[in-house]
Parts: structure tokens; sequence; C-alpha cells
């Protein structure tokens, strides 16, 4: 490895991402839908947030997780989509070592943020339904501040070991990485030595934290529909199930594209194209903050209400 292309610890300084590989010659127009839907994204997570900071009555804690998953959003398609469509559109490939980590690391931090958002989002429905008498008391601010910060923790615990398992592997002058983003796993296939202990680790992390989340929810939904299917009122059950609906449609978009993504990565490396996993790795990083607003602006009346009268199209607030 020359002196220019590595640093004094043997790592590389740069990397290069080359895209979609086999499918270079069609990067120009790959890159449009790319960006059409990065552009439906900011939009659209961005009038979910102001749309629920400018209206007290959605003060509650339903609607500050959803901001809070919004915001979210908008950090994991920033953090991977502008880079994308650079090398897509401008062969601007290269990144350097420091950075490919950086963005590593915000892409798995903010999509465990995310998942453990979820998982309050389906605590705060359990309570709503099973529990609603209690609901204020039990979700007041301070104890939606302690479930954002455990979450925060969580997130990043779990994903900083990632930069440490990658700092330590030789790469033997490897730079170049068949992908349009920097990810765990694909910085990793560029090491010229064993990897079994980050495959493991990333098991791990995706089984115990992302697993163990969506596990969570499902239980949590099947005391939910109990709950519901309980009640005696027809119009108090549609009401449920249609909240319910949103949310479990958000959680189906967020945990499908990722789990097929990563179990494609880690058991199909050599039977999936590479074209593939790559189109799977955009697309769970640009589906979840594309539809997230446009499955709630669509079912949450209150949510379009507001929007229609932020746009002046709905009749003026009193």
């Amino acid at each position: 490895m020359s002196a220019a292309n590595s640093s004094d610890n043997g790592l590389p300084v740069t990397v290069f991402l080359t895209g979609i590989p086999g499918l270079e010659s069609a990067h120009f127009w790959i890159a449009m839908p790319f960006c059409a839907m990065y552009i439906v994204a900011l939009v659209g997570n961005a009038a979910l947030v102001l749309v629920i900071r400018t209206a007290s009555t959605l003060h509650t804690p339903m609607y500050l997780f959803l901001c809070l998953l919004s915001l979210a959003d908008l950090a994991l398609s920033s953090t991977t989509v502008p880079k994308t469509l650079a090398i897509l559109w401008f062969h601007a490939s290269e990144i350097s070592f420091r950075g490919c980590l950086a963005q590593m690391f915000c892409v798995h931090a903010i999509y465990a943020l995310e998942s453990s958002i979820l998982l309050a989002m389906a605590f705060d429905r359990y309570v709503a339904i099973c529990n609603p008498l209690r609901y204020t008391t039990i979700l007041n601010h301070t104890v939606i501040g302690q479930i954002v910060s455990v979450g925060l923790f969580r997130s990043i615990a779990i994903v900083s070991p990632f930069i440490f398992l990658l700092r330590r592997l030789p790469y033997c002058g490897h730079r170049v990485m068949a992908h349009t983003y920097c990810e765990h796993m694909g910085i990793a296939r560029l090491a010229c030595a064993n990897i079994t202990v980050n495959i493991i680790y990333g098991l791990t992390v995706a089984l115990l934290a992302m697993g163990m989340d969506s596990i969570l929810i499902a239980i949590s939904y099947g005391f939910i529909l109990r709950a519901i299917f309980s009640l005696p009122s027809h119009d108090a059950r549609h009401k449920a199930l249609s909240t319910c609906g949103s949310h479990l449609g958000v959680i189906l978009v967020f945990y499908i594209p990722a789990f097929f993504s990563f179990l494609t990565h880690r058991f199909g490396h050599q039977r999936v194209p590479k074209h593939v996993h790559i189109f799977l790795a955009n697309l769970y990083v640009l589906v979840p903050p594309v539809l997230n607003p446009v499955i709630y602006g669509a079912r949450t009346k209150e949510i379009r209400g507001r929007l229609l009268r932020l746009l002046h199209f709905g009749k003026p607030s009193v």
C-alpha cells in the first residue's frame, strides 16, 4: 500500500464508492427517482414536523413521537442520499475513510433510534387503548424525555463498537467499495482478514436490538387488538383501528425492507446479485422517510386538517 493511500496506522486514507455495479451506464437515470423520493421525503417530513410543532392540540405523546420519527427520517435520508446522488450524477465517488466511518455510524445509529421510536409509539398506543384513564399520567413529558434518552443511549452504545471493529482490520490497499454509501458490512468486506467477529456482532445487534423491538411491538399489538375488539362501540373500534392502522403501516414500511436487505446481505451474499443488494440498501433508507408522512398525512384527520389550514386551503382557525 502506498504511503499516499494509507495513514500511519495502515488504514486507507480514502475509499471509493462505485455506485450500483453492473448498471454504471444507467446511473444518471437511476438517480432521478432517488432524487424525487428524497425531495418528497424532505418536504413531507418537514411539513409533518411543522404541523405538529405549530399546533398545540397535537402536543400529545403520539404526535410527539411521530415528530421525532420524522426528524430521524430527515437525518437518515440526508446522511446518505446527497452522497448517493453525487456518485450517480457527478462520479464523486471518493470519501475519506474517517468520513466513511462517520457516515456508517450515523446510518446505523439513526436506524436503531428509529426502531426505538417505533417501539415507543407501540407502547403509546397500548397505554392509550388498554389503560386510557392513566394515559396522561403514565406518558407525561418527563417519561417521554426519558424514553427518548434511553433510545439515543442505546443506539449510540450498540453502534459505536462497529467503528473499533472496522479500525482493527487490515485493508491491504483495498479501497473500492461497490455501494452508494458506507455501511458496516460493506466496509468490513474490504478487509484482507477474517471478519467473523464483525459478522457475529452485526447479527447480534440486529437480532437483540431491532429484532427484539419488532417482537415487543408484535406483543403490544396483540394486547391492543384484543382490547380493541372487546370495545362495545363500533365507532370506538373503528377509530382505534384507524389510528393503529397508520402505525402498523409505518412499522411494516420500516422493518420489511431493512430485514430483507439485512438477510440477503449476510446469507445471500454469493447468490443475490450485487446490484440487488445496493438497490435494497437504498430502499431501506429512502422508502420509510417517503411513505411515513404519506401514511400519517392521509390517515390522520388532525394532521390533514392542520396541514390544509397551514396551506390556506382549509377554513381559517378562529
